[in-house]
């Protein structure tokens, strides 16, 4: 067959370990023979990272900005073991915390459902999208060991450097502690909210937001007021549609969820959405089975895999140890990345390809054929799940595409 032609490149972003192994592997048996793949290369893999200082990461965002549309693969956020284990120059940040200080988005992640693959929580029978806002907090910190006797202030100054005010934030005269400092922006806040709205009133569902204002008076108190402002933008939508907007506590939140039968967007701040999201993956099945992308208030994409690099997969590749990593959702990343390539560039026929791609990798898993991970959670009626090693799984969905 003619392969099906590109005009635009992809912003492409390799990344570690087994995450990386099967990104080569995705792209040989399912996209190369098929697509005349355009892609501006750049390689996140942590040892490029720190080769380049990690400007390799913000050429990455700066060059979805450019074009619009980017797919990354999963990449490792170095600790202290990782220092040692790569003989790293520094412990550098998390580089999705930096793609998305640069563009500023919000994250949506969602379920990718199959028949057979039943959740964890009976009563889920629609997907639960998390919203997740990509800038601030934990991921933007500056934080200090502190000694014993030492004093940490909150200090503010004008533009000129004059002190404005200060706050003691504890004396350590008892002993040595660790201070972190944490920030947002009111703008990237305002975007949040909208993206967040937008979304809702697009897809016609419900939406909670959930913060902890009753203990941050200040700081999730602001984006508890914003949410609010902005809300009323949106009003006349949701009544329109017969869904609600509903503010409550974080913990509150989570009990709600629990109870809820799905087909609900569930807003939260950076940090909860990180760990939200991983939790309502699992609840559905598997991490390996969430999508994430980046949308930025200006209209710019970065679709990714909601997991990590699958590390102790792949120190058994390392070792020649066959292995049966989901790859669904890293498959899902490029089939989001090609698609809205596609619709903004009016290739439908990249469009079609992408959600073909997609049904073949969900009818595979429907007919019995999986990873390992997916073969305990698998029960459908006249089907016996069968488990393949990871370049298998991706071999069924090609001979099914």
């Amino acid at each position: 067959m003619e392969k099906i032609r590109m005009t635009t490149p992809l912003v492409e972003m390799d990344g570690d370990e087994m995450t990386r192994v099967l990104w080569k592997k995705i792209k040989e048996i399912l996209i190369l023979p098929y697509v005349d793949l355009k892609t501006e290369y750049y390689d996140l893999g942590l040892p490029n990272r720190d080769a380049t200082e990690d400007a390799v990461t913000v050429e990455s965002a700066l060059a979805t900005k450019k074009y619009g549309v980017a797919v990354k693969c999963a990449t490792i956020t170095p600790n202290a073991q990782r220092m040692t284990e790569y003989n790293l120059h520094r412990m550098w940040k998390s580089p999705n915390g930096t793609i998305r200080r640069i563009l500023d988005g919000t994250v949506f992640r969602a379920p990718i459902l199959c028949k057979g693959i039943r959740p964890y929580v009976p009563t889920w029978e629609s997907p639960i999208v998390l919203a997740r806002h990509a800038y601030g907090d934990v991921y933007n910190n500056v934080e200090e060991r502190v000694e014993k006797g030492e004093k940490a202030y909150l200090v503010v100054t004008d533009g000129e450097g004059r002190e404005v005010r200060r706050q003691l934030v504890h004396d350590f005269a008892e002993g040595a502690g660790v201070v972190q400092g944490v920030h947002n922006c009111d703008d990237s806040i305002r975007s949040f909210a909208h993206s967040c709205f937008r979304y809702a009133v697009e897809q016609k569902i419900p939406m909670y937001f959930a913060t902890k204002d009753t203990i941050s008076k200040v700081y999730d108190r602001r984006f508890k007021d914003i949410f609010a402002e902005v809300y009323e933008q949106y009003r006349s939508n949701f009544e329109e549609l017969g869904i609600e907007y509903l503010y409550t506590l974080i913990d509150d939140a989570v009990a709600r969820i629990v109870r809820c039968k799905g087909g609900v967007l569930w807003a939260c701040k950076n940090y909860d959405g990180d760990v939200m999201s991983d939790m309502v993956a699992t609840a559905y099945g598997s991490l390996g089975m969430m999508s994430s992308v980046l949308v930025s208030p200006d209209g710019k994409y970065e679709y990714e895999a909601a997991h990590g690099t699958v590390t102790r997969h792949y120190y058994r590749y390392l070792k020649g140890e066959a292995t049966s990593t989901n790859s669904v959702a890293t498959i899902f990343a490029w089939t989001g990345a090609l698609a809205k390539r596609g619709e903004l560039d009016g290739n439908e026929a990249l469009v079609a390809f992408a959600r073909k791609l997609e049904r073949a990798t969900v009818s595979t898993i429907e007919e019995g054929e999986m990873t390992g991970d997916l073969v305990p959670l698998f029960s459908r009626e006249g089907v016996t799940p069968k488990k393949l090693d990871s370049e298998e799984f991706l071999r069924a969905i090609a001979k099914r595409l």
